[in-house]
């Protein structure tokens, strides 16, 4: 049997098993715990004795609309390099810490930063950065510019958010809002028009709107006006922007008259001073606040997202340093994103994305299009039949 061959029926039964939640943990038995690792021996050697399929994913499908390049850019600082997401960024950073104290004085300088997701896509695709945080998955666009430099790379979902609107503590007027609601105050024609509260529902006060939300840097732009909006670069731009989560949250919670939105984790950190509302959906369930319960039970839309971590695969092959730091991010990714105040993947999604990263799968599941409202169980669905 020819090698390609033999390495698909292995992977296909270690993700079929990862789908029944097979080999669980808690309730393994030795031979099945056996049987496991002596299939992931058998793709280590194959992936080691076994060319790339060049047909693997779309970024490898983008990559032939150019000349190969036979040189791909890596960077070349002996720290590894991350950026991108602010939303990502409390994640790795807790992570980059974890790791530096686990390996002591030999540990590899790891810098964390955080520009956005957009902008940290523009330094990883330019071969600047190692790992890019990302608040939504990779865009056409950004696959393409990764595919001019050579970049190739690996995506991981690392944790779920519940992208959280929010007002001041003060505010004794709205607990809840549709999502019509919020194109009315979001949409570019609102820009100048929209400015009173009572112009969102009539019962609410005669009082001025001040809106805090995402730079057009952020993966949250992004996604907030692809969802609220029907296209992620269509916003309002007279508010307040930042790409940082923390200036936004700064703004809010002084200001008795606004509105804005950013990551659930930065919402719960200051719960004294700011209050979630209940998002509408428009499908007949009512509103629903934030909570790792409405995001783990998909009743929280269309605001629950995934959040990934994307690898220079280039960076990987040569640099053993981060591809340890790597398994270690995904071996702790659950437990920190707990104490982070991000929802957790289930054991297999974390599995799976281990697998995908032994296996250097090269590409994204999501096609390089916007795709919100993504659910736990369709992207563990997805990440499976990748």
């Amino acid at each position: 049997m020819e090698q390609s061959t033999l390495f698909e029926i292995i992977v296909v039964f270690l993700i079929r098993a990862l789908e029944s939640e097979i080999y669980m943990i808690a309730s393994v038995s030795i031979t099945t715990r056996t049987l496991f690792s002596l299939c992931v021996v058998a793709v280590f050697g194959l992936i080691g004795c076994s060319a790339p399929n060049s047909a693997d994913s779309n970024q490898t499908q983008v990559a032939t609309a150019s000349p190969e390049i036979s040189n791909p850019v890596v960077p070349t600082s002996g720290t590894i390099q991350i950026d991108g997401s602010s939303t990502v960024f409390p994640i790795s950073d807790a992570i980059a810490k974890e790791y530096r104290e686990s390996e002591g004085e030999s540990a590899v300088p790891i810098d964390v930063k955080f520009s956005g997701t957009t902008a940290g896509f523009r330094k990883f695709c330019a071969g600047e950065t190692d790992i890019s945080n990302a608040s939504r998955p990779i865009l056409k666009e950004e696959m393409a510019a990764c595919s001019q430099k050579g970049v190739r790379y690996i995506e991981l979902p690392v944790a779920f958010d519940a992208l959280t609107i929010a007002v001041n503590s003060q505010n004794t007027w709205a607990q809840d809002i549709t999502v019509a609601e919020l194109q009315k105050v979001w949409e570019p024609a609102a820009q100048g028009k929209i400015t009173n509260w009572k112009q969102i529902r009539a019962s609410y006060p005669d009082r001025p709107l001040k809106l805090y939300g995402a730079g057009q840097d952020s993966g949250t732009f992004d996604y907030f006006n692809e969802v609220v909006n029907g296209d992620a670069d269509a916003s309002r731009t007279d508010y307040t922007a930042s790409e940082d989560d923390s200036e936004l949250v700064a703004g809010v919670s002084k200001d008795p008259n606004a509105l804005g939105y950013f990551g659930f984790s930065y919402f719960e950190d200051t719960q004294d001073q700011l209050k979630a509302l209940a998002v509408d959906y428009g499908k007949g369930q009512g509103a629903v606040a934030p909570s790792r319960a409405a995001v783990e039970k998909a009743t929280y839309r269309p605001f629950a997202r995934p959040l990934f971590i994307y690898i220079n695969t280039a960076a990987v092959q040569q640099k053993p340093e981060l591809q340890e730091f790597v398994l270690f991010y995904v071996r702790n990714a659950k437990r920190v994103s707990e104490v982070a105040q991000f929802i957790p993947l289930p054991d297999a999604g974390y599995r799976l994305s281990e697998l995908h990263f032994y296996r250097g799968k090269v590409g994204t599941v999501f096609e390089g299009i916007p795709q919100p409202d993504v659910t736990i169980e369709e992207l563990l669905r997805k990440q499976a039949t990748f």
